[in-house]
């Protein structure tokens, strides 16, 4: 009987550290869970994200400049996080303790603000909806709100790479019909994620618009542990991956080795480069060598100094520090040469980081009146988050499929790297889109208010351009670096990607800070003021898009000359 018939091929364990079972660990039913954990997670965040612009303006007293830089160092930090967590998760604690930790910290933030907003932060009572301030608060109880905020920000942030690597842990990429729901997994992590914001930025919006922030944050606090307490149901059926040892350490080794070697030949194509054979580590497959950056492979040239005594059975053992495998330099390569292509969508995540801030704040300067009913402006994030899940959807089940049924072309129409291109000529479209609404709404603005008789609806196409750009580069940068990525870094992978939005929010918050420094001089309002009518925030749209657009040009240039990473067949396992 063939043991690969009832063990899955890639290497994965159960919950005792045995071989895993495809019949009774993994697959959809535990990727269901964690779908559903993904939804009520980010549901719960969310409900304190969207609005996080209004509540810095009226529970804060913050300006427009200030609220946005804000939230731009907020999420910054959130996505910084998402490599904390990956790194732990790769290379101690496993990717399952990763997200029941990190989501108790979330919730443990959740539950600190929402009894600090209710003892503390609305003064006076019925403060905090539009238009309503409520009294400076303490130092003191400024710096609570930051400590929760920021527990808020490392919770989450460390959980996302993670719980979307366990997800797809549940998939045997060695089984050609787990392999393909491995690559939709990604696409139904995203939509699962957008529905979560959705509900979000519906119904705990409109209660926060309101003024009802304690009521709202205490739904996403429910939604938090709701989610922790549906990860830990599944626990029994998942699949694991061992941790890997820490790549940092790998990757010093690596420097070390060829560093101590710089006087010795490069041998051509690789031929005689130190490879470790045999299946001591099942989970992780060998790297072919590839050329570039050939002065790393001195790393993986074999001397006699290389080897050290281990006492005291006297047997010789390579000495990691002077000699590394061919696998372990190539993982340092794969990693220098993702870095072009992160810089490139850290770039891009410019216009996504505006989308919370600066076009909510936009949206609260426009007619909101539908009627009698009053349309909170960050419950129009709706229609990106709409968009992006209604186009990844439609791009999987008919898009897709009819493109190769018409261009007998398999298996996919578009790579990675060209659909994140796509998504960047969308983005400069959508910044481009703001601009122009933003002239119009200046047009229609009243002088001595701060709102324009323009209604806040013509802000829907460039929350759609945004949702389906989205759908473009998020979902094709998580497939890029979680197929791109060696086996020993999948969530770090992950985490690389999505840190990239991090950088991108504090780039938009540098940016926003430099031209409002610029163009605020000599007692100007500058393009960010606390009353849009005075400033021009059309022209911080268009700069915007040209950032986008010149990354656009980079992005093509480094795509070009990207080699991919090519990853050794696992052996089948036999039983004996």
């Amino acid at each position: 009987m063939r043991l690969l018939d009832s063990c899955t091929r890639d290497g994965s364990i159960d919950r005792h550290g045995k071989p895993a079972l495809k019949g009774k660990t993994g697959g959809w039913k535990s990727a269901i869970l964690i779908l559903a954990s993904e939804g009520l997670a980010t549901m719960a965040f969310t409900g304190v994200e969207v609005n996080m612009a209004l509540f810095s303006k009226s529970v804060m007293r913050k300006s427009n400049a200030d609220a946005a830089n804000f939230f731009s160092r907020w999420m910054g930090t959130l996505y910084v996080f998402s490599l904390v967590g990956a790194f732990l998760s790769d290379s101690y604690m496993g990717r399952y303790l990763t997200c029941i930790i990190f989501l108790a910290v979330m919730n443990f933030g959740l539950v600190a603000l929402s009894l600090l907003t209710h003892m503390f932060m609305l003064v006076p009572k019925g403060c905090g909806s539009i238009g309503e301030l409520c009294d400076p608060q303490s130092m003191v109880e400024v710096a609570m709100f930051y400590v929760c905020m920021y527990l808020l920000a490392i919770g989450s942030g460390s959980i996302e790479p993670v719980l979307a690597t366990l997800g797809a842990d549940q998939f045997d990429e060695e089984d050609p019909e787990e392999s393909r729901s491995k690559t939709k997994f990604f696409s139904y992590f995203y939509v699962a994620l957008n529905l979560g914001s959705l509900v979000a930025e519906t119904v705990l919006v409109y209660i926060e618009t309101l003024g009802k922030w304690v009521l709202a944050f205490w739904i996403s606090t429910i939604c938090g542990f709701a989610a922790l307490s549906l990860l830990m149901t599944g626990a029994y059926r998942y699949r694991h991956v061992r941790p890997s040892k820490n790549p940092a350490c790998r990757f010093c080794q690596v420097i070390v080795a060829s560093l101590r070697k710089m006087k010795l030949q490069v041998p051509l194509n690789g031929e005689g480069l130190y490879e470790a054979h045999g299946s001591a580590d099942n989970c992780n497959r060998r790297i072919s060598h590839t050329d570039g950056f050939q002065f790393l492979d001195r790393a993986a040239i074999m001397v006699s100094t290389d080897m050290v005594t281990l006492m005291p059975a006297k047997t010789e053992v390579p000495n990691p520090w002077r000699i590394c495998t061919v696998t372990q330099v190539e993982e340092v390569k794969c990693v220098l040469r993702l870095l072009p292509i992160w810089i490139c969508t850290m770039l891009s995540s410019i216009v996504f980081a505006q989308v919370l801030s600066l076009f909510v704040e936009q949206g609260a300067a426009m007619n909101t009146k539908i009627s009698t009913f009053n349309m909170p402006p960050a419950s129009m994030t709706s229609f990106d988050i709409i968009s992006t899940s209604t186009f990844i959807i439609c791009y999987e089940n008919i898009i897709h499929p009819l493109y190769i049924k018409l261009t007998k072309r398999k298996p996919k129409p578009l790579s990675e790297l060209q659909r994140i291109g796509v998504g960047l000529v969308i983005s400069a479209i959508a910044m481009a889109t703001a601009g122009v609404v933003e002239q119009y709404r200046l047009r229609y603005a009243y002088e001595e208010e701060e709102a324009s008789s323009l209604s806040i609806f013509w802000q829907i196409p460039q929350y759609v351009f945004v949702g389906i750009a989205e759908a473009f580069v998020n979902v094709a940068q998580w497939e890029f670096f979680a197929s791109q990525i060696p086996d020993s870094l999948k969530s770090m992978g992950l985490g690389l990607s999505m840190s990239s939005s991090a950088l991108g929010s504090y780039l938009c918050s540098i940016l926003l800070t430099a031209v409002m420094k610029i163009t605020a001089r000599d007692g100007k309002p500058g393009w960010v003021p606390p009353n849009l009518n005075d400033g021009h925030l059309d022209r911080f749209f268009f700069l915007s898009a040209a950032v986008v657009a010149l990354d656009l040009v980079l992005f093509v240039f480094c795509a070009k000359r990207y080699k991919g990473i090519v990853l050794e067949k696992r052996e089948e396992m036999v039983e004996a």
